[in-house]
């Protein structure tokens, strides 16, 4: 693709210098301290403003509860942030007129997609891999040493549901030309899944059922189904990502 390196290292570039980069992997940061350290001292804190009236209610805290914190946190506030990336990526372009410009050069349409998509990926897997390590060393101190490996599997499926999200939220961008609007449809689709999670049918098979599943393996668990929600979650990423491509080349900028 015409221009692919070019415009990797241009979104790079920006996400560091418009302080996007340092600001999603602080907060990921932030979530993946806070969780087991919230999930190891909530108990003390509510017995404390109680005044020991709510002792024995809330039951003794152990690694999985703050594994289940940091997947609970990166499902509320990871997809949030997830959406907040994408709505402008490419909406915002075409707003300020810089998408005409960098296609007026030897550029292809589709390395211009592509590397918004590496870049939004790129960026997403960094702050979620820097949470997930403080999240695994915390709860290490905090409770017990959890199976590296079964973490680090557990992350992966975060953030294959974050980038369900994301990709949706990109696709939003493409074919709108506001990145509010973007984010509005991002946010609705993240609200919608979250109904149908509630559906035996297909509740399984939405991007919100990867939580769960990354909560199993993060303590060494194997857990049932996983293709499903897995493969369901890979083609929406693909099949949203082949429409964004497919639009943009047919747009008139």
């Amino acid at each position: 693709m015409t221009g692919l390196r070019l415009l990797l290292r241009k979104e790079i570039r920006e996400q560091a210098r418009t302080m996007r980069l340092l600001a999603v992997v602080a907060v990921f940061a932030f979530l993946g301290l806070l969780s087991p350290v919230f999930a190891r001292y909530v108990r003390e804190i509510v017995e404390a403003v109680g005044g020991g009236q709510f002792g024995g209610l809330i039951p003794e805290p152990t690694a999985g509860d703050a594994v289940a914190q940091f997947t609970k946190n990166i499902g509320q506030f990871g997809v949030l942030i997830a959406i907040l990336v994408a709505m402008g990526s490419v909406a915002a372009e075409k707003e300020r007129g810089t998408a005409a410009f960098l296609l007026s050069k030897p550029i292809g349409r589709g390395a211009f997609v592509t590397a918004k998509i590496v870049a939004i990926g790129t960026l997403l897997a960094a702050a979620l891999g820097m949470g997930g390590v403080l999240c695994w060393i915390y709860t290490t101190i905090l409770f017990e040493p959890l199976p590296a490996l079964g973490f680090a599997g557990a992350v992966a499926l975060m953030w294959l549901s974050l980038a369900a999200f994301a990709a949706v939220t990109f696709l939003a961008s493409v074919v709108t030309r506001s990145a509010l609007a973007a984010g509005g449809i991002g946010f609705g689709v993240f609200v919608a899944t979250g109904i149908l999670s509630a559906l035996p049918t297909i509740g399984p098979f939405m991007p919100t059922s990867l939580w769960g599943a990354a909560d199993a393996m993060a303590l060494g668990g194997v857990p049932d189904g996983l293709a499903g929600p897995v493969l369901a979650s890979l083609a929406l990423i693909l099949a949203a990502l082949g429409l964004a491509w497919w639009s943009f080349r047919r747009q008139e900028l």
